[in-house]
Parts: structure tokens; sequence; C-alpha cells
């Protein structure tokens, strides 16, 4: 049986000149997790961190170097991995100073296996912000820690100061508001000199996205695989959302939201599964969907897998209760679904934003296969859900996707 890693660089909004730089990221990514793969002591739980390190020290992404920056201009990174074999989780949030946060997961996820602590302590599987970086100087590397500078790209330096400047004239705006009985008033000449002061009630999303040049801004990367023995490992990691509060902590480090693994259970009727997930970090956390693709997508047969996921994403994201106030519901999966007892299963990715860029590669000489699914100009982003996969197994992973 062949290994097989997934990768994907973010559920958003992906502009066309830009495709180039993520082919050549994802089969990277793709590549480093193949080279675990192949040595006989390999695992996915590896592989899929390895995937995502690439990921995360690559400008393009939104996750490590490169990430989105706080309300006051600092890096704070989540990221989590979960081993389909062990059920071990771990988890970072709102992590500073930090270029590969699934690293310092990682060692937190394998911790757990190293047996409870002095006088009897539970090891963590989830930290946060300062103590997570102590905890990774002493478990991880020495080394670990960067300068807060060492993270910030040229890019999102330059994206930071456009869209904290709009952030304070939006600020000066409500608190004059607060002050005036007659609301507030943009003065004309401001408006005409500075033409991002005449529209500080567009979202940041969409302030972000104006410039076709610009990555996605709620993408999250991440990675699914499943090793030569069968165990299979899911991987998330994000910079969170402009201008964000410092501390805020997002999906990609929340249990069953950013991620989840489950190996199928000897001699039982499910399946394999590994879940990655991207898009709005509140909107996942809410409806928990990262756990009912995983649980779907387990019970699901290879004939009705597309059908499952359709019905999982419309119902428990799209139609949920818990988004009842929210117009556009932001979210994108990658899957991974193997059924053992007949050798076969599934590559699968769903999302409601315009566009999902991913990759996959198998051991064995295979090559990097990369693409990007588009939602058509037809369909309302947020309100409906984009749908593709690709057998794995004995149902051809090379053969034409659904």
């Amino acid at each position: 049986m062949e290994a097989v890693v997934a990768v994907h660089v973010g559920a958003g909004f992906h502009s066309p000149e830009k495709l180039p730089g993520y082919r050549r990221l994802c089969a990277a990514a793709c590549r480093r997790a193949v080279g675990v793969l192949e040595r006989s002591d390999g695992s996915a739980l590896e592989a899929v961190a390895a995937a995502v390190a690439v990921l995360e020290d690559d400008p393009l992404t939104n996750a490590g170097f490169g990430s989105n920056l706080t309300a006051c201009g600092r890096v704070e990174c989540d990221a989590s991995v979960m081993d389909g074999r062990t059920l071990g989780f771990g988890a970072v949030g709102a992590l500073p100073r930090v270029g590969n946060p699934v690293l310092v997961a990682e060692a937190l996820c394998r911790a757990q296996h190293a047996g409870p602590l002095s006088l009897g302590r539970t090891p963590p599987c989830f930290l946060v912000g300062e103590g997570a970086l102590r905890w990774a100087r002493e478990h991880v590397l020495p080394n670990v820690e960067r300068t807060p500078d060492a993270l910030v790209s040229a890019h999102t330096r330059r994206r930071y100061v456009k869209l904290k400047r709009r952030l304070d004239h939006c600020s000066a705006e409500e608190a004059l508001a607060r002050k005036s009985p007659l609301g507030p008033v943009t003065p004309k000449r401001e408006a005409d000199d500075e033409p991002w002061a005449a529209d500080t009630k567009s979202s940041i999303v969409q302030c972000s996205s104006s410039d076709s040049s610009d990555p996605p801004q709620l993408d999250t990367v991440g990675a699914v695989c499943m090793d030569r023995r069968g165990n299979v490992a899911a991987a998330v990691s994000s910079g969170g959302i402009w201008l964000k509060h410092t501390g805020r902590v997002g999906q990609a480090a929340v249990y069953g939201c950013g991620c989840w693994a489950e190996n199928a259970v000897d001699g039982g009727s499910g399946c394999a599964v590994a879940v990655s997930s991207s898009g709005c970090g509140e909107h996942l956390i809410r409806t928990a969907l990262v756990r009912q693709c995983a649980q779907t997508l387990g019970r699901s047969n290879d004939d009705g897998c597309v059908v499952a996921l359709d019905a999982c994403f419309r119902q428990g994201f799209l139609q949920s209760p818990f988004l009842r106030d929210t117009s556009e519901r932001l979210a994108g999966i990658l899957a991974l679904r193997w059924d053992p007892r007949c050798g076969s299963g599934d590559l699968l990715w769903a999302h409601t934003t315009r566009s999902m860029c991913y990759g996959y590669m198998q051991t064995g000489g295979s090559r990097p296969i990369f693409d990007c699914s588009q939602m058509p100009d037809t369909m309302v982003v947020g309100s409906k859900v984009m749908l593709g996969g690709t057998p794995l197994g004995s149902r051809r992973l090379d053969q034409n996707d659904y």
C-alpha cells in the first residue's frame, strides 16, 4: 500500500497571477512529506507536520512567516495536529515569535504519550501565548524563538500600514459619532484626498481582497496524510485574520474545529478519516464543522461520500442555527477517507469561498498534482458549497476527478 499526502493553502480568493507560486509551494510541501513517508520509520504525524512547516516558511501563505498581523502589528499564530493512530492532539494558540507553530503542536501531541509529569500531573495538549512560547523553548528547540520582526514580511508590513490607517479612521469616526447627536460626519476634503477614508464600512476581508495581488485573508493552511501502515494524521496552521485582537485564537487551534484524524477500527465497519480546515475561524468553531465532516465520512461508503459531504456542509454549516445572524458563511475542508476493507478511498475538498488551492502526492515515484477549485461566478460565495474529489488506492489516484 502506498502512502499519500495532501496539502492546502487555504480557502478564500486566489489571484490567477499567484497560482504558479501556490503550485510550486504545494509541490515542495508534498515532496517534503513524501520524503518522510518513504522512510521505514516515517509516520503520518511527522509527515503532516513537515508538510505544513514548508507552508509556514513561505510568505505566500497566512501561516508562520508572513502571517497577518494583529492590531498591534505582531504575528500570533495558531496551529494543531491530530494523530489518528493514538487520537492524540496538540495545539498552540496566539503563539508569538515562532516561525513553525505546527512543530510545537506536534511536540505537544507526542508529549501526551510520554506518560504523566512529576507528581502525576497531566501533560498539556493546548497552550497559548507566552506560556506556549516558554514550553516551546524547553521542549522543542532552545533557539525556536525569533525576533518579532523576523516573522513579518515586507508585503504584510505594507498591508498592515494601509489597513491600520483605515482602522484608525473608523475608530475616529465612531468616537465622533458617540459625541455628536447627528452621527458620524466624514469631512469632504479628507474623503476626496484619501480614497480609503470614503469607504470605512467595508470589512477587512473586502478591503484586503481588493488588491488582486493579495493572498487570501481568511486562509488557513493544512495537510492530511496516510502512511504505509494505514495510519492517518491531520494538521492545520494559521496567522489568523487581519488586525485581530491580541490573544485571539481561531479554529486552527481548537479541538474538533481545525483538524481531525481517526484510524479505522480493526475489524470495524468504519473508515479512516483525516480532515483539515480553512475559512473564518469563528464560523468553524461555532459549528464544529471539521468533526462533523470526519464523522460523516467515517460512516460513508465509496459511492456515497461526496453526497454525504455535501449534505454535511449544507445542514451542518450553511443552514446551521449557530450562524443564523451570519450572511456570508466561509469555510473549506480537505479530507482523506480510506476503507481498509477494500483498499480504496477518496481525497475530497469542499469550500464555500471563491476558491481553494490544494496539492497531493503518493509515495512510489509519483509526481505532485496541483489544482485550484474555483466556484463559478453564478454561485454566491458564502451561501453555496463547491465540492470535488479524486479516488485513492485500487480506485486509482491518477484517474479523473469526480
